[in-house]
């Protein structure tokens, strides 16, 4: 993993001593509660419903297991022994007390870690998949490209004050499990007939309360150009986003106003002033950054272990998990491994301070001291020798690690909701207990198979409801909170680089209904499918009538409030 050098250390504690400053001003009276939220937000610091919440950024989802103790060690100090990993590579901590903040940082900077670009109207955290430098189907590795957008957007002046946030992913497998068309800009790494590297760009994707899809504005961007068209297109952004209406910021809003064609010539004409300009990418830098992501030092070893086939043949528990939570590696004789934070136990993406040590030892053990964090809010270790399935099963059961349940319905993805955000409509993290609840049975969910239940608070999709094999939105009617229900939706990957929108199967539920109507449109899908489709199949078969049909029946649901939650920054 890339790790500091001189320069990168030195600005991270000129900033760490700037913040503690700037808190140090606002305590003593020097800064009002108005001058200082800039000046935290730029710092990962919100208020939220109850309590300060603090985001510390994971860049492109990568830890070691150095930084996986530290953050076990401040939010067992700093909060209440437990942190929440997001869709985005972060880590939320949600009762931190803001006196405390510069410590924090200071500690974080020990590690290489900071909480930089995890809020405010600039380029945040560069996403990219958790399989990233070990999928099978990679085409190339994206965290050098990743690493070098995040170098050359830490501190970037132009672009830190932006119309409103701004977010970046990429790809660089054959299957997005970056969701690159729901962000501002993904790039989706690609191959040429001559076997050069680039990139399909596309631009003005988000969720929110306008879902858009992006656009393909480049089909092959040469790597060495990286840096200068998104310089183009962050330019057109900011001369021309609208600053007027938050709600109509967004970098989508533009491309869809003006076009996708037009919006390309714009960047073009602006691209035409940097390319080849001194942000040009030289092989030499590349290679810098590529350095720090070569291949651990692998044994060689068989595909295959007789014990842990025997283990898979006699135990239904271990098969279970590896059928679900071990994935195929490129290199031969190891496997990726999912450790779950979906025990029903505790909210979905919850990890506490016990947890994260112990997922730092296994992956001392068996994983060279690297983790990722999934798009999910799970955990993974990449580089498991498949001949440790067995020890690291244990080890992540003994700790409620070991949930055998990734892909499936209970796997699900849940944003911290009313519980804790200030924003939300309606609590999110209930509905996602009486859900696991309803499916506990793990024979049914294995029948069920693939099935992808994502859960927001509000209308900012933090929980990424609208890609969801079924999205459950919370929203306000009258002060009580309902759920609105959308089907359809998915990034999976399964078909390729596709993505799609759910769809709105009516008016919304209580939410005592939730659980039900889940199960109501579980059932249609078994009772409706053919052999070896998943609900997504099925669904796209049918379309959306006979699921409508099955959940309304016999009922008389309130017409839905269609007034929409404020966008904000927090997602």
């Amino acid at each position: 993993m890339y790790r500091y050098d001189a320069y990168d250390h030195a600005i991270l504690r000129q900033r760490v001593a700037q913040y503690r400053d700037q808190v140090r001003r606002w305590k003593s009276g020097e800064l009002t509660d108005d001058e200082f939220r800039p000046l935290r937000l730029q710092n990962g610091l919100y208020i939220q419903r109850h309590a300060p919440m603090f985001r510390i950024a994971v860049p492109y989802g990568l830890l070691s297991s150095t930084q996986l103790r530290k953050l076990a060690e401040v939010a067992r100090d700093y909060d209440r022994g437990y942190g929440h990993f997001t869709t985005r590579h972060n880590l939320q901590l949600n009762w931190p007390k803001v006196e405390d903040t510069p410590d924090i940082l200071e500690k974080l900077a020990d590690v290489e870690m900071h909480a930089i670009q995890t809020s405010g109207n600039c380029v945040r955290n560069v996403t990219t998949s958790h399989f990233a430098g070990i999928d099978p189907d990679e085409i190339a590795d994206p965290r050098p490209y990743a690493e070098l957008l995040r170098e050359w957007s830490t501190f970037q002046p132009e672009f830190a004050f932006l119309p409103r946030k701004f977010k970046i992913a990429v790809s660089g497998s054959t299957r997005d499990r970056a969701v690159t068309l729901a962000h501002d800009i993904g790039l989706n790494i690609k191959k040429n007939a001559a076997g050069e590297i680039g990139f399909e760009v596309l631009v003005g994707g988000g969720l929110g309360r306008t879902p858009i899809l992006a656009k393909v504005i480049e089909e092959f961007l040469p790597w060495q150009h990286l840096l200068t068209f998104v310089e183009a297109i962050l330019r057109v952004y900011n001369s021309y986003g609208r600053r007027d209406n938050p709600y109509k910021a967004r970098i989508k809003i533009l491309v869809h106003a003006l076009g996708a064609e037009q919006f390309r010539k714009e960047v073009l004409e602006e691209w035409a002033n940097l390319k080849d300009g001194p942000s040009t990418v030289g092989a030499e830098e590349l290679e810098r950054i590529a350095r720090h992501f070569t291949a651990p030092d692998y044994a060689a070893l068989p595909a295959n272990d007789a014990r842990v086939d025997a283990l898979k043949a006699s135990n239904p528990a271990f098969a279970r998990w590896v059928a679900r939570n071990v994935h195929p590696h490129k290199q031969s004789g190891y496997a990726a491994v999912t450790i779950s934070l979906k025990d029903p136990r505790q909210p979905p993406g919850d990890c506490t301070s016990e947890q994260m040590e112990a997922v730092a030892e296994l992956a001392d053990q068996f994983s060279f001291g690297e983790l990722r964090v999934s798009h999910e809010q799970n955990l993974v270790l990449p580089d498991v020798p498949v001949s440790a399935l067995p020890e690291v099963w244990e080890a992540a059961k003994a700790k409620g690690l070991s949930t055998p349940t990734v892909g499936l319905l209970t796997d699900l993805i849940c944003c911290p909701g009313g519980d804790y955000c200030s924003l939300a409509n309606a609590k999110s993290i209930p509905i996602a207990a009486a859900i696991q609840e309803r499916f506990s049975d793990l024979d049914y969910l294995f029948d069920i198979g693939d099935l992808d239940l994502n859960i927001s608070g509000c209308m900012n999709a933090c929980g990424h409801h609208h890609v969801g094999h079924i999205g459950i939105l919370g929203v306000d009617k009258n002060g009580e909170e309902w759920y609105q229900v959308t089907l359809g939706g998915h990034t999976d990957g399964v078909k390729g680089r596709e993505t799609a929108l759910g769809k709105v199967i009516g008016p919304s539920f209580s939410a005592a209904e939730v659980p039900e109507v889940v199960e109501t449109l579980v059932r249609t899908y078994v009772a409706q499918r053919h052999d070896d489709e998943r609900f997504l199949d099925t669904f796209e078969r049918l379309g959306l009538a006979p699921f409508k049909e099955a959940v309304y029946a016999g009922r008389r649901p309130a017409a839905l409030n269609t007034s929409a939650a404020r966008e904000s920054s927090h997602a």
